[in-house]
């Protein structure tokens, strides 16, 4: 178990939402998963604003799960506004998209992103992606100490 790591998935397609989901819980990589459905949503969460406001219910998000794709806000505004604030810039942002666009992928580094990977059309492959995925940035990644002190925002990630 990942002690209490939050991640944020913003994605607008239920199935993809149900997939996602349904692999963390099968293979245990999270305790919590907060899921936004529009660009607009996600950043009232990361910034405790609007329906957010007050409620720190992404005050210790770990990981964001970004499709590109997304209604209201754009995928890559959040990512440039997550990796300029220093309440999030340390969060790993993961692009979980269908979009094979070199544009999009070139605008997501530039940008800071973590890591970028096209979401297989597949059923079993996309549950092994998101599984690989939780491995790595919940249980074998690395943060400073300081960090998980932190609770993720704030200077965490």
């Amino acid at each position: 178990m990942t002690n209490g790591m939050e991640i944020l998935l913003i994605e607008d397609n239920p199935e993809d939402v149900e997939l996602t989901l349904r692999a963390f819980r099968k293979y245990h990589l999270a305790n919590r998963i907060q899921v936004v459905r529009d660009g607009e949503e996600a950043l009232e969460c990361l910034f405790s604003t609007g329906r957010y406001a007050g409620s720190g219910e992404c005050a210790n998000t770990r990981l964001i799960l970004l499709d590109l794709k997304l209604p209201k806000v754009d995928g890559l505004e959040i990512l440039q506004k997550c990796k300029s604030d220093p309440r999030t810039r340390n969060i790993p942002v993961v692009v979980l998209t269908s979009s094979r666009e070199e544009q999009d992928l070139i605008k997501s580094y530039n940008l800071g992103v973590n890591s970028y990977v096209v979401k297989p059309v597949d059923f079993p492959q996309f549950t092994d992606a998101v599984r690989q995925l939780g491995l790595y940035w919940m249980l074998l990644n690395q943060v400073p100490a300081e960090w998980r002190a932190e609770g993720g925002q704030g200077g965490g990630g």
